[in-house]
């Protein structure tokens, strides 16, 4: 439509053209002493016309000509950029691939086309980490430190990344502290950042990596739990020989944390062994009576530190029992707790009942224990020796 309008126009400009040259009878005298020249104003038109088209048409092509040694350069380098970037493309793609012979390889082609490019060098030390060549892993690093700040962020990352590969936790630890002065938090750095802190065991700082995590939403409830978990129980060994610390330790603990049971699970022979069960006994009865659980039921004997307590906890036991007649843990918890009131007829029988739902290590020393405390010699080392035999054999506690 465009070249029909054109070619429109251009028909009408010759028509016009034609008919003011037709009724157009002036003419042009030149005078250059001693000579006299006299043509048409037409054709003085088509000259001047010509002239000024030629000039342009002359001093268009000495301008390319100029230009051209200057063009041939930018078309150079337009090449050697598209070299550059296929070459770092065939780098990264022979990487996700595993083919790193052939990443290393393509990935310095891209560094050396690009005149040094950091992509190109993170790409070619981790090709040659993956071909587990350290001096040139170190090299091809040495190269992402050549270009400067623009890179330092990337370097680092893939610098604790490749650490944590390579179990260098210390090294990892190091380049992630360099990224942490510079301002940098981001989620993938706090992700290598609680891996770091699990396998150092800084566990404060793994429980507030985590909570950070869970905070910008890079991890769910159950995603994080495991970590928070063993965070929190390793934590509660370091402070064992220190009852008061672990109690206040325990009460810090948030309440949604405290919601998980195998928390509960891990914490409460550490309690019990300080004294201070009895923190940990109102969190596990809320939890058995929203969900069942032998496990936890069976480390509710723990939650007691006094007769008194063992009394309580001995009745809510007993109330439990009428809806789990046939549950191992239980039963086990309602034996210990009647071994702490003295009631030794009643222990013997919640702890035989548990056995012979559910033989363990634990519930066969506990009997023995309690024969023991009955001067029931015989009955106590058959006991003992069925808790050795089991463990012996490979058997759960």
């Amino acid at each position: 439509m465009r070249a029909l309008i054109w070619l429109i126009g251009i028909f009408a400009l010759a028509v016009g053209v034609a008919m003011i040259a037709g009724v157009n009878d002036g003419y042009v005298l030149v005078v250059l002493s001693p000579w006299r020249a006299q043509i048409s104003l037409n054709l003085f038109i088509v000259l001047l016309v010509a002239g000024v088209l030629l000039i342009h048409l002359l001093l268009r092509v000495l301008t390319r000509t100029l230009a051209l040694p200057s063009r041939v350069a930018q078309w150079r380098e337009r090449r050697r950029r598209e070299r550059a970037e296929k070459a770092l493309y065939g780098a990264i793609n022979a990487l996700f691939e595993g083919r790193f012979s052939q990443s290393l390889k393509s990935a310095s082609a891209a560094y050396a086309a690009a005149e040094g490019s950091s992509m190109a060098a993170l790409v070619a030390a981790r090709a040659a980490h993956g071909l587990q060549d350290q001096a040139r892993y170190r090299e091809w690093l040495d190269h992402a430190v050549e270009q400067g700040k623009d890179s330092e962020v990337a370097r680092l990352m893939t610098e604790a990344e490749l650490a944590i590969e390579s179990r260098q936790f210390d090294v990892a630890s190091a380049r992630l502290a360099q990224l942490r002065e510079g301002g940098h938090k981001h989620i993938a750095m706090l992700r290598l950042e609680s891996e770091v802190a699990l396998a150092l065991g800084r566990w404060e700082e793994l429980l507030h990596i985590l909570r950070q995590l869970l905070k910008h939403k890079a991890l769910t409830a159950e995603q994080a739990a495991p970590g928070l978990r063993q965070a929190h129980v390793e934590r509660m060994k370091q402070l064992a020989a220190d009852p008061a610390a672990l109690a206040e330790y325990w009460r810090a603990i948030p309440a949604e944390e405290l919601r998980d049971r195998g928390l509960l699970e891990g914490a409460l022979p550490l309690l019990a062994r300080a004294g201070c069960a009895a923190l940990a006994r109102a969190q596990t009865e809320r939890l058995l009576e929203e969900r069942w659980d032998s496990g936890l039921a069976r480390l509710y004997a723990y939650c007691a530190e006094s007769v008194d307590e063992a009394r309580a906890c001995l009745h809510n036991a007993e109330t439990w029992l009428e809806r789990q007649p046939r549950d191992a843990g239980l039963l086990f918890a309602l034996g210990q707790l009647c071994r702490r009131t003295e009631l030794w007829g009643k222990a013997q029988s919640y702890l035989e009942a548990s056995l012979g739902l559910k033989p363990a290590v634990d519930t066969h020393l506990a009997l023995a224990h309690l024969f023991d405390t009955l001067e029931r010699r015989d009955d106590a080392q058959r006991h003992y020796r069925a808790a050795a035999e089991r463990v012996a054999g490979g058997a759960a506690v």
